[in-house]
């Protein structure tokens, strides 16, 4: 053994021989929320910036109307999307905007599916047993990696998540993408926008919910659509019924007023109000390059407590594939391995009680069906002196839980 590494060991176990004395944190997180969705309002939000929601009038209102289309034009903005997209805001969350865009497009090609996580493996399940496309292949990987990228077929079209919000696991990068793809590229990626950056000319459809990175409230999705996708929708119709939340049709032909602020159901004008006060927050703080930074700060600061903790590490197996929003982590304490499936499951449970207890963290247990473990929501509108004030509690509650066994 290196001399290196024999110090690694060593101080590891200094850690573990000293975790009685570990003392209870005195300093709080500001704002101790870091649920993976709905997440952390803007720094500094108060209801107050509420007062003027459109509310109790019509979402067809020129006022209202007004307001949905100023989102669209932000979204934009901010994501610097290539002037050829269509953004428009459609019902259900990230799922209705997911799933508006399986129904319409697919059936025309193969498709190729990929899953490493809770809802890449939900879209597999809509195309697999609810279209029942017969031409679909299934590229699946265990929590904590990555299917084989280099396997995918771009004459396909391609469904597949952007970031894994109950692994934590990410694409690196668009590099797997070919610009000559035949194949439409479907992405779901509401724990990627705004604080990852994503390459538009390789995505045709990109799907988010104002629930995550932003801080919004749940209930509405947001739909990007590239020209080849546009084509796709002019010039090809399923063979199964589409729903009305899902139709993109109007007349046989796109309807462009979904793009212009038009929505298919009645949303909520005080969710607007709120999205628009998110985006604006973004865009006055300097951009998306901001809105990225601050993600990254949060990522590095678990990083580094990470990297000297004797008993957690990351659910990603690869540094380049972790997420920096849907911080996931496992524990890896030879104690906590030896314990039967149930008290693993409970573990983090009693950790997350405890911290809830005593206002330190709210809602930082795993996806429940992930691997047991703690997810700890980084995105850009949580503040990296919070997560910094976090890392001591998740010692000591991790040490008070040990301790109980």
């Amino acid at each position: 053994m290196s001399i290196v590494n024999r110090w690694a060991t060593t101080s590891r176990q200094v850690v573990y021989n000293l975790k009685e004395h570990i003392m209870k944190p005195t300093a709080l997180p500001r704002v101790p929320f870091f649920s993976s969705g709905p997440c952390a309002k803007r720094p500094g939000w108060t209801p107050a910036v509420l007062k003027e929601a459109c509310v109790g009038r019509s979402h067809r209102s020129t006022t209202a109307k007004k307001k949905l289309s100023d989102i669209i034009a932000l979204t934009g903005e901010i994501l610097e999307l290539p002037e050829d997209r269509l953004v428009g805001i459609v019902p259900a969350s990230d799922t209705g905007a997911i799933e508006m865009a399986m129904w319409s497009l697919l059936g025309e090609r193969p498709v190729d599916l990929l899953a490493w996580e809770s809802f890449g493996k939900e879209w597999v399940a809509d195309v697999t047993k609810q279209l029942k496309l017969k031409e679909a292949r299934v590229f699946a990987a265990d929590y904590g990696a990555i299917p084989d990228l280099s396997l995918i077929d771009f004459s396909h079209d391609v469904v597949f998540t952007w970031n894994g919000t109950t692994s934590g696991v990410r694409v690196p990068n668009g590099d797997w993408i070919p610009s000559d793809r035949q194949g439409l590229t479907i992405c779901d990626a509401t724990s990627a926008v705004f604080s990852q950056q994503l390459p538009w000319h390789k995505i045709d459809v990109a799907t988010f919910s104002w629930q995550k990175v932003l801080g919004g409230e749940g209930a509405h999705g947001m739909l990007i659509l590239g020209p080849r996708a546009i084509k796709r929708i002019e010039t090809y119709t399923p063979e199964w019924p589409i729903p009305k939340i899902f139709r993109l049709k109007s007349k046989g032909s796109l309807n462009e007023e979904i793009f212009k602020g038009a929505t298919i159901n009645t949303p909520s004008m005080i969710c607007v109000e709120d999205t628009l006060d998110a985006l604006t927050w973004i865009k006055e703080i300097g951009g998306i390059e901001v809105s990225i930074q601050r993600s990254n700060n949060n990522l590095s600061t678990v990083e580094h407590w990470v990297e000297d903790s004797y008993w957690v590490d990351f659910l990603a197996k690869v540094p380049d594939t972790r997420s920096n929003t849907s911080i996931c982590l496992q524990i890896v304490d030879p104690w906590f391995q030896s314990l039967g499936k149930e008290d693993q499951v409970a573990v983090p449970k009693k950790i997350e009680s405890i911290l809830e207890k005593n206002s330190a963290a709210f809602d930082i247990n795993g996806y429940r069906d992930a691997p047991p473990g703690l997810r700890i929501w980084g995105g850009a509108t949580v503040e990296v002196d919070d997560i910094s004030a976090l890392l001591p509690w998740l010692d000591w509650a991790y040490e008070e839980v040990k301790s109980s066994y």
